[in-house]
């Protein structure tokens, strides 16, 4: 069962203003067409302002900028404001390893306390690779994201030195800002120079990105964007709130490896470029730098199913297809590279929330079609084989297509749940019959589930047809006689 929302019609009245490059794209829809779908997820989203860049065949082919950069006062957003990028700086940071490690200086494999020997003794055994992908088991600095200010670094430096490990290094994926403060300290110490100069001079100063800063909310920097969320602390609970709320966001000069950089989506995109071109690390740091790392049991862990490793600073998605390497940052910034698709795209905004990681794969899909939800991209490969043919063939034939490959094959399985997020994908897309007919697939193939009944008693019940809607979910109390969700509906229709 999962509420679904798709049924609903959606107005696109958000303001936008757009650059879009000459160059020919390799997407078969108006030009237009983006800007409405962004204009729609900033509308459901609520997202005040945003930057879009594309990157496709080594050229930027779409600079766009949306909304607000600032609510107040009613500041546009264009291609000069910057926004924080948060943990997208970690990214800058795997580079300023890599090339420490082109220049012979640093070795991914060695033990930190080779090049910080007064660590604490359980740190000094975890490899530079370990902090890199988060699997060190060292205690984070940043205890449930507390912030630590300028004035009080060196006392929580201190203090985190003090803490046991809480897990054996290299025993689980764990994300932890302590790791990048001693990359930080790693590259002072190897450079001579401190982090930031080493970052600005080395790739800032290389690629030519003359706003992209560090610094914080107690930093001017010109033309920046104000941040803003929905949710705020109430008794120590986070709750959503109507109306947006300002963001105020410390980050301690030593902890700005973490989350201290400042960016436009153009002069992001003009670093991809730089990366892909060899211009910053040799082809094979490259493939060094977006190689998730392995837990000691061989598995790569992430942030989510998604999001499912993490390699030098960099988040992966591995799948079967379409595979990139993703960037994020402070749930509001993402940048997504498609290694074989030759595309990039970078979306950066000013809502703590947005998670546009969530988002990235429907503007890539613009540009690379079989991306497309509607052709069945992100379904396991069997289920999207049948989606396919099911849209050729019409989706009132799905239950036939199943039961004669099951005839074929008689280890032929269609698992419950993917046929459930088939059905509410269905619906996001306003295919109502056809999802329709994908829940009754699931309520054929899985009798005695009480939540295929309920999926599609709720999508009956959407469609406004009481009567299928009530007989399904008698179904469901029949399975499931506890269920309080159907009970109410049952009593909503009668």
């Amino acid at each position: 069962m999962k509420k679904s929302t798709a049924l609903a019609s959606l107005c696109v009245a958000l303001c936008l203003t757009t650059a879009t490059a000459k160059a020919q794209t390799a997407a078969p829809l108006t030009k237009d067409s983006l800007d409405i779908f962004l204009a729609a997820k900033m509308q459901q989203m609520r997202i005040p302002g945003m930057q879009l860049a594309v990157i496709q065949h080594g050229k930027i082919v779409k600079l766009a900028q949306y909304g607000l950069a600032n609510l107040q006062d009613s500041v546009p957003v264009t291609r000069r404001t910057l926004f924080p990028i948060n943990s997208i700086t970690k990214a800058f940071v795997g580079v300023a390893v890599m090339q420490l490690v082109e220049a012979g200086k640093l070795d991914l494999a060695a033990p930190v306390g080779q090049y910080l020997p007064n660590l604490p003794a359980a740190w000094q055994p975890v490899t530079i690779r370990q902090l890199l992908t988060h699997s060190s088991g060292i205690p984070d600095i940043l205890p449930e994201d507390k912030q630590v200010t300028a004035a009080d670094q060196q006392a929580a430096w201190a203090a985190v030195q003090t803490l046991p490990m809480p897990y054996k290094t290299g025993e689980r994926f764990s994300y932890n800002q302590t790791n990048y403060l001693l990359l930080g300290k790693v590259i002072d110490q190897l450079s001579g120079k401190p982090f930031a100069q080493v970052i600005t001079e080395k790739q800032l100063q290389v690629v030519d990105m003359p706003r992209t800063a560090f610094g914080d909310a107690h930093d001017v920097l010109r033309g920046s964007a104000r941040g803003y969320t929905y949710f705020h602390a109430v008794d120590g609970q986070l709750q959503r709130t109507q109306q947006p709320q300002n963001m105020f966001e410390v980050f301690a000069p030593m902890l700005r490896t973490a989350a201290g950089l400042n960016s436009t989506a153009e002069e992001m995109a003009h670093w991809v470029l730089a990366l892909q071109q060899g211009k910053l690390l040799q082809p094979a740091s490259l493939t060094t730098l977006w190689t998730p790392g392995l837990l000691n049991n061989g598995t790569t862990r992430g942030f989510s199913k998604q999001l499912n490793g993490y390699a030098l600073g960099w988040p992966t998605v591995a799948r079967p297809e379409h595979r990139a390497v993703a960037a994020v940052g402070g749930g509001r910034s993402a940048v997504f590279i498609y290694p074989e698709d030759d595309l990039a795209v970078v979306v950066l905004t000013n809502l703590t929330g947005a998670n546009p990681d969530r988002f990235v794969d429907e503007i890539a899909s613009y540009y690379v079609p079989d991306m497309r939800v509607a052709a069945g991209f992100g379904m396991p490969p069997q289920l999207r084989a049948l989606h396919n043919e099911l849209r050729q063939r019409g989706f009132d034939h799905a239950l036939e297509l199943v039961r004669k490959e099951q005839k074929k094959n008689t280890g032929y399985t269609l698992p419950e749940d993917e046929v459930n997020d088939w059905g509410y994908s269905l619906l996001r897309q306003q295919q109502v019959p056809q999802a329709v007919e994908v829940f009754k697939l699931n309520v054929s193939l899985h009798p005695k589930s009480a939540n295929c009944y309920d999926s599609l008693a709720e999508t009956y019940q959407e469609l406004g047809n009481k009567t299928l809607a009530a007989k399904n979910y008698r179904q469901v109390l029949k399975l499931d006689p506890k269920s309080q969700n159907a009970a109410d509906q049952l009593r909503k229709l009668q």
